[in-house]
């Protein structure tokens, strides 16, 4: 018989009853930070919460935010990992760092356990989108300090998948190590999947003959888009997933699309609460179909740097709360984008993710890299977009591509742009997140 779930129990667990189990595990972990974490024990004094008042998961709300800068600027006045960290450094195994897209980035400090939790939700993750023991995945993301590559492998490791740690670049040795070990699936970027298959023309071979039946990719936009992942499962033949959601602050994995590809399981129940708020003013929001808001994150079981309401300005739509086609009772999302990389264009919100998903329907002839470059401070009336073409695009064969962006970003996000196109490599690679949003003004006060 076929084993449909990582972890059936918690995947398929009545709502009433995770309630439950959340809340149970909550109490416990607002025991832990209260009596060992400094720098949440300052902060709830000063925000004048007591213990006492927090019976309920309904009660978060109570307890303050706490935001990314001041984790950051805790950990410039704690070396190095701030003192937040409520473990002491000597059951510390491992050291991440964020990506750092928007600001100075984190270390993240695991211990054997958070360790072990996150390889649970990353598993859940993969299986869910179809990664199973008989397969063999190469992992093509940076095994530096940032926690999509080590991290990563591990979940995919955890599945019981034969798991080969390529890492970035070297394609030529990518596609010699693929033939070689039989690879039938492999884990990366969207982006990365365009110069491996202008490295298979180049050696007179079709992206298909490279035998990649599925791939799990993540950590930029496109996915979500069916044009974008049409033409990437006609192009290799593979069963394209949606299946890396996270961040190393919270999770490294605990977002994926199951086979019925209705948006993002949420795969870290009982490890992770969430809220939804209004971006703006930080009220709380239903957490249901159709809402829109941003996801707030308390860790319910994590023992090195427990974070309580954390803001990670993720922005999405609820697409579903009732149990899927698959049997998992998990809320299912989109990403729109980050609330802090939000700009408004005449009244409308416009988000870097939107942009990109927008441009990777024309993903033959452009690369996949772009910056919104902001040369003007708000309000804004249009914004200019700088686009990369593709390798085996110059400046003379854009033709109406100029055209086609303007009539797409109008048509699918309402707002209107201004195209730049640049030579392919022109934008700078990042092995990691890369950085959308380009200030090219001077800022009043700055």
């Amino acid at each position: 018989m076929k084993q449909p779930y990582w972890n059936e129990d918690i995947e398929t667990m009545p709502r009433e009853k995770l309630r439950r189990l959340e809340n149970s595990y909550l109490q416990t972990q607002l025991d832990y930070v209260w009596s060992s974490s400094p720098f949440y024990q300052a902060k709830f004094a000063e925000a004048g919460v007591q213990r006492e008042a927090m019976r309920d998961l309904a009660d978060l709300p109570l307890l303050p935010f706490t935001e990314k800068d001041e984790c950051r600027s805790n950990q410039q006045e704690h070396p190095p990992f701030g003192d937040y960290l409520a473990c002491g450094q000597e059951p510390v195994i491992r050291v991440h760092k964020t990506s750092g897209t928007t600001g100075r980035a984190l270390y993240v400090a695991l211990t054997r356990n958070d360790r072990n939790l996150m390889n649970e939700c990353a598993a859940r993750s993969y299986w869910a989108s179809g990664l199973r023991p008989s397969d063999t995945v190469v992992h093509c993301l940076n095994y530096r300090l940032w926690v999509g590559g080590y991290s990563d492998h591990e979940g995919l490791e955890t599945t019981g998948a034969t798991t080969v740690p390529f890492g970035v670049g070297q394609t030529s040795l990518l596609i010699q190590t693929i033939r070689e070990l039989q690879i039938n699936a492999i884990s990366a970027t969207p982006s990365y999947m365009l110069p491996l298959s202008e490295a298979m023309r180049e050696l007179g071979l079709h992206p298909r003959d490279l035998g990649l039946r599925k791939g799990f990719f993540g950590a930029e936009p496109g996915m979500s888009e069916p044009s974008v992942r049409a033409k990437m499962e006609e192009t290799w033949g593979m069963r394209a997933m949606d299946a890396n959601f996270g961040m190393a602050d919270i999770l490294s994995i605990m977002g994926s699309e199951c086979e019925e590809r209705q948006g993002l399981h949420f795969h870290a129940h009982g490890a992770v609460a969430v809220e939804l708020i209004e971006p703006d003013t930080g009220t709380p929001l239903p957490l249901t179909e159709g809402a829109e808001g941003e996801l707030v994150y308390t860790h319910l079981i994590k023992e090195a740097q427990p974070l309580i309401r954390y803001r990670a300005r993720d922005v999405v739509r609820i697409l579903g709360t009732e149990p899927c086609a698959c049997g998992r009772t998990s809320f299912r999302f989109r990403i729109l984008g980050r609330s802090d990389d939000m700009l408004v264009v005449r009244g409308i919100n416009v988000f870097p993710t939107g942009v990109g998903n927008t441009l990777a329907r024309l993903s033959d002839r452009l690369s996949g890299e772009f910056q919104i470059v902001v040369d003007h401070p708000p309000p804004h009336q249009y914004l200019r977009v700088r686009v990369e073409l593709a390798q085996h695009v110059n400046s003379e064969q854009v033709g109406d591509l100029p055209i086609q962006i303007i009539q797409a970003l109008r048509e699918h996000l309402n707002f209107r742009s201004e195209p730049e196109f640049v030579p392919y490599g022109t934008l700078p690679r990042t092995e990691q997140k890369a950085r959308r949003v380009i200030k090219a003004y001077e800022q009043s006060g700055s």
